[in-house]
């Protein structure tokens, strides 16, 4: 799948939560490196625990959270609010007003749910998890309530009735009003009774449907041990005389190991199958009902594409320029060509489905010698916060500082909380870091909105975000601070993306602050801090050696950045197909089965044969989170690959490009059209051709080349 998984705290609860999820240094480190700025030493020293026994913080500075109790308290408190808004919203007079309390109620909503949406997932004691998990329900049905709530909604309709009330408003405020009404025309509030009631069941089914396929969709596949080689049973999970088979085991070198757990791990499950008929089924009901042609026209309104159209001639277009670049599969048997100099054995003749990720990590290893752990010294966790640091204050004049968190604000001692402070605008918001393993902690990269920035009527003040990045790192070692891979840099860069668009936004509504925009721009911000990770004028601030203070060679870094581009094109096409196999999925019904339809797309758009009874969509669980969106990540990536090209690429340290990088893109959050933010940006609007060029001209131009030599 894609690296989307940090957007799962980007996921949108409709109308009212539109919601998207200092120690001692060591000896040694003192005797040699003593030039780290404080946050990079904070984070290369080791926590010590507190044992301030009388001073009792709630979680995040909460004060009802220092129990698990305590979300029912908070609970009841928001659903007090609720209520008490909720007259107001229904009396207040036309205009701007009325929008303001709309937000006020989301808000209210929104900082308990959105921390409990985190807390569900991450607190380590069960209690909490279980409390936070109870919270989550109970709000989401009171929002599921205020969505279907009619008064709510008709003082919101005769505000954007009144064309003399709406030229009042400014353009963010007209933007909120429209995004609130959108959320309420997806639960059928314009309908009659019955039409209405059948929209609201529509949406109780697909909730269980959801999840359904979601847990469906990660089970393991079992298959008596008879039935396979025994030396291979050291890889899978026993059960009595079955074998449980769990993943694709994409990286194995054996080829037999990776053909079985591909055909196993991908045959269909009849119950499964019928499951995500019935939740395409219902998509595309529930989006008739309310008005649009298909569920993915209606997914696809307030985006940056608009349309299943433009969509799929994104996909075609990229497809058709990839093919005349490189003939995907020529360059593969190319591949194996070198390849057979690569093994003792000779390869299969054809080019197999369970194959691509394999070679191409192959290629990659062999070609340039990355291996990670020559990189890992130079990469210490302190090292990247302090290039972080540097980075951030020369685009824009904005610095972490770490701040001790209070006994009982922070869920696990190791996690570390900073202040993010403009030279002349003070204190912008807070960043919890929860970067280090845990059992029982998601394997998966993410960032958290706790609470969204608005400006707050009530208290006359901004109110601050607050965000939590998780990440997996390995904990630091009595001899190591913690020493990061290229990928596990990267991947701190991008959260940090995510991190700065929701500290640099000054919205007014908190309905879209930061990361609450559109899908298919929210990750603009993270992919392009990516291109300042591999960039070897940033890299040089900051990556040296954690014992020698050595600074990390350039050659290194040229040979990670050419690393990168092998089999660019194969993985971008099979991202396409992904995509491509989506959008179908989501448009006009066919009458076939999904596997049928996911046959034709396979052939059309990836090359690689069909393998016969096996059922890949049963495990793209990413229909659910991003159903006829999936699209957003290579769209992202194209935009962020031009700004990066047009913006930063001759001095990724300009000060002038980053303020405009801030007050064209990253401070409106969901707040501005966003084709309109990324032309502000580039200063004219790009078309589906530019953004086709930008992906295509990033991979590799000399990729046949690459195995000539490779042979030579």
């Amino acid at each position: 799948g894609m690296c989307l998984s940090c957007l799962n705290g980007l996921s949108t609860f409709t109308a009212f939560g539109n919601r998207r999820k200092i120690g001692k240094l060591w000896a040694h480190f003192r005797r040699n490196v003593t030039t780290w700025s404080p946050v990079g030493a904070a984070f290369n020293a080791k926590p010590h625990r507190r044992l301030d026994l009388f001073e009792k913080n709630g979680l995040f500075g909460v004060p009802e959270l220092t129990c698990p109790a305590g979300f029912q308290v908070a609970s009841k408190t928001a659903l007090k609010n609720t209520e008490l808004l909720l007259g107001r919203a229904c009396s207040s007079s036309q205009g701007v007003e009325t929008v303001e309390c709309f937000d006020q109620l989301s808000d209210g909503l929104c900082k308990v749910a959105d921390l409990a949406d985190f807390i569900k997932v991450a607190h380590p004691d069960p209690a909490y998890r279980e409390a936070a998990e109870k919270t989550c329900i109970e709000i989401g049905t009171v929002v599921e309530n205020l969505n279907t709530d009619i008064e709510l909604c008709k003082s919101l309709k005769n505000l954007l009735d009144d064309p003399k009330a709406v030229a009042q408003l400014d353009s963010d405020t007209r933007r909120v009003a429209e995004l609130f009404m959108f959320d309420f025309e997806i639960s059928g509030i314009h309908l009659d009774d019955k039409l209405r009631k059948e929209a609201v069941s529509l949406h109780v089914k697909l909730l269980d449907l959801n999840n359904e396929f979601l847990v469906g969709s990660h089970m393991p596949n079992r298959i008596a041990k008879s039935a396979i080689p025994d030396h291979l049973h050291v890889h899978f999970a026993n059960e009595g005389s079955f074998i449980q088979i769990g993943g694709l085991h994409a990286d194995s070198p054996d080829d037999l190991l990776r053909e079985i757990a591909y055909r196993i791990y991908l045959y269909p499950n009849s119950d499964l199958m019928e499951c995500l008929e019935e939740l395409l089924k219902c998509r595309y009901k529930l989006a008739k009902l309310v008005g649009y042609e298909t569920y993915g026209h209606r997914a696809l309104k307030g985006t940056m594409a608009k349309t299943p159209e433009t969509v799929m001639s994104f996909l075609q277009l990229l497809t058709d320029k990839l093919s005349d670049r490189y003939g995907l599969l020529c360059v593969f048997k190319g591949t194996l060509r070198s390849f057979e100099f690569l093994c003792s054995r000779l390869p299969p003749q054809e080019l197999m489905p369970w194959d691509h990720p394999f070679l191409s990590g192959v290629l990659r290893a062999e070609r340039y010698n990355i291996e990670p752990s020559l990189y890992s010294p130079y990469l210490s966790l302190g090292a990247c916060m302090d290039g972080l640091n540097n980075l951030f204050s020369q685009l824009y004049g904005v610095s972490l500082m770490s701040e001790p968190p209070g006994a009982g604000e922070v869920w696990s001692d190791d996690v570390r909380k900073l202040a993010v402070v403009h030279e002349t605008e003070g204190l912008l918001g807070y960043i919890y870091c929860d970067f280090f393993h845990r059992r029982d902690k998601p394997n998966q990269d993410c960032h958290f909105t706790i609470r969204g920035g608005r400006w707050s009527q009530e208290t006359g003040q901004y109110q601050l975000p607050v965000v939590v990045l998780m990440l997996s790192l390995p904990h630091p070692t009595k001899s190591a601070p913690t020493l990061l891979t290229p990928g596990m840099m990267e991947n701190l860069f991008h959260e940090m993306g995510h991190a700065m668009h929701s500290m640099l936004g000054r919205t007014r509504y908190q309905h879209v602050t930061g990361t609450r925009c559109a899908t298919d721009f929210a990750e603009v911000p993270s992919i392009l801090m990516e291109y300042f990770a591999t960039d070897y004028r940033v890299i040089s601030q900051f990556a040296r050696h954690y014992e020698t203070g050595q600074p990390l060679p350039q050659s290194m870094v040229a040979r990670l950045c050419e690393s990168k581009k092998v089999c660019g094109a194969a993985d971008t096409q099979l991202q396409i197909f992904y995509a491509a196999l989506d959008q179908i999925y989501h448009g006009k019904p066919q009458n076939r089965s999904t596997t049928d339809i996911l046959k034709e797309m396979q052939e059309k758009f990836y090359g690689l044969p069909y393998t016969p009874n096996t059922a890949w969509q049963l495990r793209f669980s990413h229909l659910i989170g991003y159903g006829a969106k999936y699209y957003s990540y290579l769209m992202s990536r194209a935009v962020a690959s031009m700004v990066w090209k047009q913006c930063f690429v001759q001095d990724p340290l300009n000060r002038d490009m980053g303020e405009r990088y801030r007050r064209e893109m990253l401070a409106h959050g969901g707040a501005k059209e966003p084709m309109l933010m990324v032309e502000g940006m580039l200063q004219r609007r790009p078309t589906i051709e530019d953004f086709v060029d930008a992906l295509v001209s990033e991979l590799n131009p000399n990729f046949e080349t690459f195995f000539l030599d490779s042979e030579s």
